[in-house]
């Protein structure tokens, strides 16, 4: 089920946010300070639901993140020789001030990104959750000893930090997308250049300010904060030093085919978490009622915003008009606003080129000759940057909702017969990050679950993210994985040590 608002929460967070607003940090944070653009320049940050500026924040140019890069490597001369223990210290006295803030750290997402409050709350809970696991995950990073074949040596295989990174990180989970990358770059030894969405800055900005406050060393973590217009130049940047030994990027699949690019110029590390087409199969061998309340969590998450959102319901015949029937009565539910009114569970798309993309999709289908269920056009009582949410049947392959990713509150429904029938829709894109299935029959569940092209499977189960398992895709939704413990891997070098002339 979508998390819902509460009375008592609302309350709660909004007597924090008026105790803190004030609070917020506007400028960038580098090697330590609280700084401007050199040239001076800013940019506004906005409320997606009410669209009034929250904040204005600085517009670093290549000049200015340079003396971040520069911050960086300083820094990772020392903070590569702390201990693990050290760094698990640090690690755990941020994760506790990052706990003892939730309220505050919630209205900031709310603010920037739209989300209703208890969404928020459980961004940062599940954000936090990071900083604790890498905190706890910094003291297992394990070397190896290997049996030599020879008697006069000894082989070992250790681990070592990378060097200064390059996270870019997008809006739509302004704290956890940070967290998940942060955490793990920190524990292993790595410090960070971190380039936030030009949407939600001041949370990664007070992310910076509560690990100022647990001791963190300056340059260990830099926050340079960009327009739209400056961001190219600061991927590239970024991309292309020689400073910078890694990239750690979520965001969409084009744009992370451009900083792959960019990045083989000096051979770095390159970490991609990007965009996702996910198939939400339900089978004539499902519950039903579950596989709807599945789908309300998966689809209309952060008003379908997500990169694992379910963005294409492929249901048997069997089971399609009951599905489909049980989907509109629930989404019918849902209440849209400003996500720190009570009752609201539905906030805004991000900005005005989302709800336009949005629009332009459901639009095709609809001269296309699908049927629109419910919904279908903007919701502009309530906001400009609002659309209702939307069920769509009698879809073709030939309309951009079957092809692209939405990444809004529209759930389109695509009838099949047979499980070959449904797994070939499924699996009929070049994208695999996350998939989602439907059935009570234990072989099929076997069967799907393997043949699924994707990172990460889904059975009768709609929200799948957790620290401890590994995220990421296959085919072009991306290279490596985050979160578990092979979120390490990506800010580690194996290092080989041969031992030779030994006497015994």
């Amino acid at each position: 089920m979508l998390l819902r608002s509460s009375q008592g929460i609302t309350r709660s967070i909004i007597m924090c946010a008026q105790r803190y607003s004030t609070m917020w940090p506007t400028k960038a944070y580098v090697n330590g300070e609280w700084c401007d653009a050199k040239s001076g320049k800013t940019f506004d940050v906005v409320n997606p639901a009410t669209g009034k500026t929250i904040a204005t924040v600085p517009d670093l140019d290549a000049s200015d993140v340079q003396i971040a890069i520069n911050a960086a490597n300083d820094a990772f001369n020392t903070w590569k020789k702390t201990t693990a223990k050290e760094r698990s210290d640090l690690l755990r006295n941020w994760y506790n001030i990052l706990v003892e803030n939730k309220d505050y750290l919630a209205d900031i997402v709310t603010s920037e990104a739209g989300k209703p409050l208890a969404e928020s709350l459980g961004e940062v809970a599940y954000g936090n959750s990071f900083v604790e696991w890498f905190s706890e995950e910094a003291r297992r990073t394990y070397g190896e000893h290997v049996p030599s074949p020879n008697k006069t040596k000894e082989i070992l295989m250790i681990r070592q930090p990378l060097g200064p990174v390059g996270l870019i990180t997008p809006w739509n989970f302004p704290i956890a997308m940070i967290t998940r990358k942060a955490g793990a770059a920190l524990a292993a030894g790595c410090t960070c250049v971190i380039k936030p969405a030009e949407n939600t800055p001041i949370t990664a900005l007070i992310l910076a300010k509560f690990a100022e406050d647990a001791g963190i060393p300056k340059g260990v973590i830099n926050i340079v904060t960009t327009s739209r217009e400056n961001t190219p130049e600061i991927g590239k940047l970024l991309c292309e030093s020689p400073d910078i030994y890694g990239i750690s990027f979520t965001g969409s699949t084009e744009v992370g085919k451009l900083l792959y690019k960019q990045c083989s110029s000096t051979v770095k590390r390159v970490g991609l978490e990007l965009g996702g087409n996910a198939p939400f199969i339900v089978f004539n061998e499902a519950d039903v009622d579950k596989a709807v309340a599945g789908a309300m969590a998966s689809k209309f998450r952060n008003c379908g915003q997500t990169c694992v959102s379910a963005n294409r319901f492929i249901i048997q015949k069997n089971v399609f008009k009951e599905f489909v029937d049980k989907l509109k009565v629930e989404m019918d539910k849902l209440v849209m606003g400003d996500g720190k009114t009570c009752g609201v569970n539905l906030g805004p798309l991000i900005n005005f080129a989302q709800a336009d993309k949005v629009d332009r999709i459901v639009n095709d289908a609809k001269n296309k000759g699908a049927k629109i269920i419910t919904g279908g056009k903007r919701a502009l009582s309530i906001g400009e940057r609002f659309y209702e949410p939307t069920l769509i049947t009698n879809v073709t392959k030939d309309m951009a909702c079957y092809v692209e990713e939405i990444f809004g509150p529209v759930a389109v429904c695509i009838e099949f017969d047979t499980e070959q029938e449904g797994l070939e829709i499924a699996n009929s894109t070049n994208r695999g990050l996350a998939g989602y299935f439907y059935s009570n029959d234990l072989s099929q569940v076997w069967r799907v679950a393997k043949a699924l092209e994707v990172g990460m499977v889904g059975v009768n189960e709609g929200i799948i993210s957790a620290t401890e398992a590994a995220f990421g895709g296959v085919k072009e939704s991306g290279l490596g994985r985050e979160g578990s413990r092979h979120g390490m891997d990506e800010y580690t070098e194996i290092k080989y040590i041969c031992f030779g002339n030994l006497e015994y």
